[in-house]
């Protein structure tokens, strides 16, 4: 099994602030250009093998901007050059490194400058085998213009690209695209990560995959704002029984969900959360025949009212005067609750109105993005589908603060956004997880962890990987074809399994992380 370690992301300005101060103290000016270059050529030269079968004769274009990350590429540029690589290296604009520019021509490396036109350049783009972007960093503006547009229209669709720090283009805080920006097949944080490449419409628009170069920075001080949890982190806060547990101090979740209409809705609720076995008990409450429904298909779930300690209130639940009832009655319970579809409005309208009766901490929404919009108008922040997947940590964040709750805003990359503070980010998922009733299977998880007795947060981010990585298990079943919601809910105990039974096992990056970057001269 591969495991996946944290990954937390600190703010540009952060990063920037520790890489100038510790130049400010320590050793020449462009060591930490060196190790950045030398992890750089690293994955380069891996990339090129693994499409290419050989690095020797290959073909690199270099993006070069005007700042670190211009200078970052061309000595990339250099050590590729000493593995026989061909490069090109088409400035972006008026000025770059020059002592990078000079020894990369002097080892046979093409130069074309300002002033070459984009059709040129687009012939270059045309024959290279990959292309590496270092227009601009963590510094720069989200969005190019100008030149760097240009160039990044005429990049070649089918060509891998490796972008340093961030794909160029992308906001480095918030992953918001309000312009043109670069598609990274791989995206390398140079030090430490930026919560950017976590963050949608970013991460899974044009990040790729993750890889971290350290250069030797120390520590940064400042707490992360973004972060996506790991096995490890998983297994150590799941809420694993000991010997002298019961089903009742396992905790006991409640579940008021389905309808006549929508019966499979309560059916993959009531399987996401006894698949996830966080909780001992499953307490189903909906109409006769969607409770014949569960039980024939969930049959450790028991029907009827009862003692609970979490709720899960709303899955499929449409038009029916009991369940919103009790719907109402287990929001104004003090009981900790995860809320889905059917009891999304009720729940906004009361916190906005001041019925609190959980805490932000114990309440967790988990609305896709065009119930998310449905939401903000009702606290007055009235927003388009569109724009909110176009800023959903932006929106989620408005609705969280508003009410006072922590909203799991759900899409290709799942984010958990609580009122204020660093927000969580799962992305395990494949793209066939879009598919009906899978958001049932996810508040299942999340409500069992929930009873289990974590916080809101924890419960999101945790549900949110093991649907993710449930999912990836069902689509390999499947052959790599299309997934169901049932299926993702058959794989959630296997993969909970093996999490928390490898937990002690030794971890295998899935964001790779560079060693001994110093071991190898880049220029």
């Amino acid at each position: 099994m591969r495991h996946h370690p944290v990954i937390n992301a600190y703010p540009a300005a952060e990063v920037l602030a520790t890489v100038a101060a510790e130049l400010e103290q320590h050793g020449p000016p462009d060591r930490l250009l060196r190790r950045a270059a030398t992890g750089i050529a690293i994955t380069t030269a891996a990339e090129l093998r693994r499409r290419y079968g050989r690095v020797n004769g290959r073909h690199v274009t270099l993006l070069v901007g005007t700042g670190n990350n211009g200078a970052d590429a061309l000595l990339a540029g250099i050590a590729l050059r000493r593995r026989g690589v061909a490069v090109d290296a088409v400035l972006v604009g008026d000025t770059a490194y020059q002592p990078g520019l000079h020894r990369l021509s002097a080892t046979g490396g093409r130069i074309h400058d300002v002033h070459v036109d984009i059709a040129s350049c687009a012939a270059v783009f045309a024959t290279t085998d990959l292309i590496i972007d270092g227009i601009v960093g963590e510094n720069g503006l989200a969005g190019l213009t100008g030149r760097a547009e240009e160039l990044v229209a005429a990049l070649p669709p089918q060509c891998p690209v490796i972008s340093i720090d961030l794909p160029s283009g992308i906001d480095p805080d918030t992953g918001e695209l309000p312009g043109p920006y670069v598609r990274a097949t791989i995206t390398i944080s140079c030090a430490a990560h930026k919560p950017g490449v976590l963050l949608p419409p970013a991460a899974h628009t044009a990040v790729g995959e993750l890889v971290l170069v350290p250069v030797g920075l120390p520590e940064i001080t400042a707490s992360p704002t973004a972060r996506r949890m790991g096995d490890r982190d998983i297994a150590m806060n799941w809420p694993v029984p000991d010997r002298a547990a019961h089903k009742y101090l396992r905790g006991v979740l409640g579940i008021i969900a389905g309808s006549d209409t929508y019966p499979g809705a309560a059916v993959l609720a009531c399987m996401g959360a006894v698949e996830a076995a966080a909780a001992g008990i499953i307490r189903f409450i909906g109409p006769p025949g969607v409770t014949n429904h569960v039980l024939a298909r969930v049959p450790e779930s028991v029907p009827g009212i009862g003692q609970v300690q979490a709720w899960l209130l709303g899955s499929g639940v449409a038009d029916d005067r009991v369940q919103e009832a009790a719907i109402d009655q287990a929001l104004g319970s003090g009981l900790p609750c995860v809320v889905d579809a059917g009891a999304l409005d009720t729940c906004v309208r009361r916190r906005l109105a001041g019925d609190r009766a959980t805490t932000a901490n114990q309440i967790l929404l988990t609305p896709h993005t065009g119930e998310l919009s449905r939401m903000l108008t009702v606290v007055g922040a009235e927003a388009s589908r569109a724009e909110v997947e176009a800023r959903p940590l932006h929106h989620g964040r408005v609705l969280a603060a508003a009410i006072d709750a922590t909203v799991l805003v759900k899409g290709p990359t799942t984010i958990i956004v609580p009122p204020a503070g660093p927000v969580a980010s799962q992305a395990e998922a494949p793209p066939w997880l879009a598919t009906a009733g899978a958001g049932d299977v996810l508040a299942g998880i999340a409500g069992a962890l929930l009873a289990g007795g974590l916080s809101a947060l924890e419960a999101g981010e945790i549900s949110a990987h093991i649907h993710g990585r449930a999912a990836a298990a069902a689509h390999r079943a499947r052959c790599c074809g299309p997934l169901t919601a049932t299926a993702v809910a058959d794989h959630v105990a296997s993969v909970t399994g093996a999490v928390l039974t490898d937990r002690q096992a030794k971890p295998v990056a899935a964001v790779r992380e560079l060693k001994d970057c110093d071991r190898l001269g880049a220029g």
